[in-house]
């Protein structure tokens, strides 16, 4: 066994012993809202948006990004587990703002191996095989994060399973300051109307 899978299932044993009143928990989040973030390491939704178990709904992927399957995450979250309102938020010093498509399909034809960013960009350490299935993969790398997370928004206020009744937040974390701060246009975009 890994020495990191023993330190998981030893801290899963201490946090089992404290669980008590959180099997009470409803499945519905008691505060009714979800966060679209980033799988960032750097980034802890509970503490940065205050939440304890039971809270909220928190769907993480590479970038934050509403791809088909966040997008499937929140219609559930909403139309099945009552949510009502959404925050997207993305971060600065992004992994997703190094690479495009083309850099990371590259790099995954030459080895399956980790690469290392240097300085002139992501450079394969491995050798071969590859393979060139990453080809038909959207990664969803982005060069602009503020319109990054009004993309995200956009895209979530006009598909046709989203209602239009749900406010959806756009926000960038930042990683130095700990900072939420407002992309004023994503919010924008993502008002509620109770129209539709």
């Amino acid at each position: 066994m890994s020495q990191i899978r023993n330190e998981v299932i030893a801290a899963n044993a201490t946090y089992a012993q404290g669980f008590g009143e959180k099997k009470n928990l409803a499945m519905p989040p008691k505060r009714r809202f979800a966060i679209l973030t980033c799988m960032d390491a750097r980034l802890d939704p509970a503490k940065f948006a205050g939440l304890v178990e039971g809270d909220a709904h928190v769907i993480r992927n590479a970038g934050g990004r509403a791809s088909e399957d966040a997008i499937r995450s929140l219609v559930i979250s909403y139309k099945l587990l009552g949510t009502r309102e959404w925050f997207v938020v993305h971060h600065v010093d992004c992994g997703m703002l190094t690479f495009t498509d083309p850099v990371l399909n590259g790099l995954l034809a030459k080895s399956l191996s980790p690469a290392v960013l240097g300085a002139s960009g992501w450079e394969d350490q491995g050798r071969g095989p590859g393979s060139t299935e990453g080809k038909f993969i959207n990664w969803l790398p982005f060069s602009d994060l503020a319109q990054s997370v009004v993309e995200d928004v956009t895209r979530l206020r006009q598909h046709p399973l989203v209602p239009r009744d749900i406010p959806i937040y756009g926000y960038i974390f930042d990683v130095k300051s700990g900072k939420l701060v407002e992309v004023a246009e994503a919010t924008k975009i993502g008002a509620a109307s109770h129209h539709a």
